[in-house]
């Protein structure tokens, strides 16, 4: 094998022999850099990692850091047998293409065709929709936690089927909005049972994993059933001390596919050396999606299709209970990262990130980039000066009635808006436009000063309408009282109170401890409760409460109607 060298990048090339790679290794100096990537992770005493580097058919580097399993002493390694969570859904999306290919089903279908228990939305939901998260279904995990179900809980795909057969209203109309919901890809394992009369399980197993040599990969659809050399999910007390975070799933589609570093190689290389489905697969898999308004959006089916350093890139993360997950596929280089891991505090993403920096040649114009936008940013603060007096009127605390909440502030004639506690510099596109310094795509539109003081955010993926709020007058007790009460959800079947605990209002269910809530101008209500964190209040003509929505995340519109007792 012959290493050749470059300031930016590392390539490798290697004898072949009937098409097998005879031999590929790494200098020591490379070695010795990616082992100090993981040093924290490297001892007896930690749950930790295991990482691959793939290169065209064969990994170049593979290893294992930390513990599988800590009572035992167990460490991982390539060999190691990970939950992989969200990055499962790229494998029931290929079943789905497979079985399209063999005209079995079309990716233009209505669901209906094969869930005839799903609810009639009077709206086409496509399987295309399901594939690329644009069919408004709500999501699984938070219906199921606002229910009252813990993660913790043993959750069967029963369980998950029956809660998404009482939806009656979807988050958006199918195909004019994305929002990433699991429930998609459960269902889409009940269509690949329905038209092929297998499992998810069985099905993948005869047509992607034995084709490609994944011997020790399989959907994980019952949790008793014990896997020999699977790592154990933790959670970080402190520096040196972990708990168990359990995890119970016997569902499949979304999560829940079983592998390991060596198995994941044949997958990454199936994506430029096909094996399982051809080329025209692969690019159906990896199709970014279009909106109704021919927007462009980077999700494809079951993976993100965009670009890493100028290259093109097919990726997915995944994160349940305390295993975190990521794989890189970089399809014209014909290499891939694999980074698997069993701690909750762990980023695959950046590691993956830091591994694919020791051999990928940045091609992109990014330092050009970086270099404008700093002339950009200057003259930005020069007419910061300028817009002082105009921007203070914008200034304060704004809320969407999706539940994002933010503050702008000026700082030196700088303006800043603060979100999660986190102050972000913007930058002047025009009279009334800013956009992030660091994020240029994200733009902010300053509507006319008016009863509402609005702020227009646009995103690559979205538009949200955010307006001022303040609270004055809600901090009195007689003011507080009229959102006290019993609120119920005839979809989910359950119930939350909201009382008075203390001066403040908090929110009650069997399930869990209250929640303290806190008052985004007169209509919404935050708490710290991630499956359902916002509440806009609904009212009568007269002003009067009756109720709230739910929206959160993955899931909006969600009615409770306040109970009258």
């Amino acid at each position: 094998m012959y290493i050749l060298r470059s300031t930016a990048a590392l390539f490798f090339l290697s004898i072949s022999f009937a098409g097998k790679t005879i031999g590929q290794a790494l200098p020591d100096s490379i070695v010795t850099k990616i082992n100090t990537f993981f040093t924290t992770w490297n001892n007896a005493n930690s749950p930790g990692c295991a990482v691959g580097i793939v290169r065209n058919d064969s990994l170049i580097f593979s290893k294992g850091y930390g513990m599988a399993n800590l009572e035992y002493g167990i460490p991982n390694s390539d060999e190691t047998i990970f939950h992989i969570a969200s990055v499962s859904k790229q494998f029931t999306a290929y079943g789905i293409i497979l079985l399209a290919r063999q005209s079995k089903l079309g990716l233009d279908d209505d669901i209906h065709k094969y869930l005839h228990w799903f609810p009639d939305m009077k709206q086409k939901i496509t399987i295309r929709n399901l594939l690329n998260h644009t069919s408004g279904i709500r999501d699984q995990w938070q219906l199921l936690a606002i229910q009252g179900t813990r993660l913790d809980d043993v959750i069967a795909q029963d369980h998950i089927l029956k809660i998404l057969s009482k939806q009656n209203a979807l988050n958006f109309p199918p195909g004019e909005e994305s929002i990433y919901s699991n429930s998609n890809y459960t269902l889409l394992a009940e269509i690949i049972k329905s038209v092929s009369g297998q499992s998810l399980r069985k099905f993948a197993d005869s047509a992607i994993f034995k084709t490609l040599g994944m011997v020790h990969t399989h959907f994980h659809d019952d949790y008793t059933e014990i896997v020999k050399n699977r790592s154990f999910s933790y959670s970080r007390i402190d520096s040196t001390h972990f708990a168990n975070s359990v995890l119970s799933y016997s569902n499949v589609g979304a999560t829940n596919l079983f592998t390991n570093i060596q198995d994941m190689q044949k997958w990454v290389s199936n994506f430029y050396s096909h094996k399982a489905g051809d080329q025209r697969d692969i690019d159906v898999l990896t199709t970014r999606t279009r909106l109704k308004n021919g927007k462009e959006l980077n999700y494809a089916a079951g993976i993100i299709s965009d670009t890493h350093k100028g290259w093109k890139q097919f990726s997915h993360s995944g994160g349940d209970a305390g295993f975190r997950t990521f794989i890189s596929v970089l399809p014209d280089l014909k290499m891939g990262f694999i980074v698997f891991s069993n701690i909750g505090d762990f980023n695959p993403t950046e590691k993956a990130f830091q591994l694919a920096d020791l051999f990928v040649k940045d091609t992109s114009q990014s330092i050009a980039a970086v270099a404008k936008t700093n002339d950009k940013k200057d003259s930005a603060t020069a007419n910061l000066k300028r817009d002082s007096i105009v921007l203070k009127n914008y200034l304060g605390n704004y809320i969407s009635n999706e539940g994002i909440v933010l503050g702008t502030e000026i700082n030196d004639h700088k303006l800043y808006y603060r979100f999660n506690n986190q102050l972000f510099l913007m930058i002047k596109d025009s009279a009334n436009v800013y956009s992030m310094f660091y994020a240029p795509d994200i733009k902010f539109k300053l509507l006319p000063i008016s009863k509402d003081t609005t702020i227009i955010i646009t995103t690559p993926d979205q538009q949200y309408t955010l307006k001022k709020y303040t609270n004055n007058g809600l901090s009195d007790e007689r003011a507080l009282k009229q959102y006290t009460g019993v609120y119920y959800s005839p979809e989910l079947d359950c119930r939350y109170n909201i009382i008075l605990k203390d001066h403040h209002l908090a929110l009650t269910n069997n399930k869990y401890s209250d929640a303290v809530l806190t008052l985004a101008g007169p209509d919404h209500l935050l708490n710290d409760f991630w499956w359902m964190n916002h509440l806009m209040i609904t009212r009568n003509k007269q002003g009067r409460i009756t109720g709230f929505e739910v929206n959160s995340d993955r899931v909006m519109h969600l009615k409770f109607t306040k109970v009258e007792l």
